[in-house]
């Protein structure tokens, strides 16, 4: 792990949507297409806005969330609706999404087709994740209710997850697939949560999910 401090956040942003861009180039050099995984949520908002602009080849990416909530696209709640409008837009809008949601009453009921559609894209090359203060990434939370099946080394690559104070049930990649991808970056501001990310490094994957992707991984922090 590479722990990388900034003196603020919109350095931060800025220097990690480049070094992404970088990761992603890279990849192209070796690959015909490429793999992005990236998080909702408001953090990575103002980095989606800068890597959207990148000179990438984009028509050969393809980005996917690393977990959704079980909403329609079209919800303000949804992960999917804020990638659409803040990173697959000006260059970036000619990357294909993979979809980590269907219309279905439950994830149970369409991960077979999501899945599937996924498969053939990994490994994820370049990984952007978040931590929240609970110590949570992606939608690996402590007390989820598959926790234990999401950590394990056979996991599948959706797990379904409902967890205390989740609003809406969740569909997330598990460890496996998001610790297996080639280049890594967790991005975390302030100082609780920094906090919480020197208190995971004394605690299991249990009871601090964000310890199951640590290994090899660039730790961004800005207060």
């Amino acid at each position: 792990m590479n722990f990388i401090e900034y003196p603020d956040v919109d350095m931060l942003m800025i220097d990690l949507a480049n070094k992404i861009a970088g990761d992603l180039n890279a990849a192209l050099h070796h690959e015909d297409r490429v793999c992005l995984a990236v998080p909702g949520g408001t953090t990575p908002g103002p980095l989606f806005d800068d890597l959207c602009a990148a000179d990438l080849p984009w028509e050969n990416v393809d980005v996917m969330l690393t977990d959704e909530r079980w909403v329609p696209t079209d919800s303000d709640r949804s992960n999917t609706k804020l990638i659409r409008e803040r990173l697959l837009t000006n260059r970036a809008a000619a990357a294909r999404l993979l979809p980590l949601y269907a219309p279905a009453d439950q994830p149970e009921d369409v991960l077979p087709e999501l899945e599937a559609m996924i498969a053939p894209e990994l490994p994820i090359a370049v990984l952007l994740l978040g931590m929240g203060a609970d110590m949570h990434t992606a939608s690996l939370f402590p007390g989820a209710d598959k926790l234990s099946e999401a950590l394990a080394p056979d996991a599948p690559i959706l797990v379904p997850m409902r967890a205390p104070g989740a609003l809406e049930t969740r569909v997330t990649l598990s460890a496996r697939v998001l610790d297996g991808a080639l280049r890594k970056h967790i991005v975390i501001t302030g100082f609780e949560k920094r906090e919480a990310f020197e208190k995971a490094q004394r605690l299991s994957a249990l009871e601090a999910p964000i310890r199951a992707v640590l290994t090899g991984a660039d730790v961004h922090w800005a207060p």
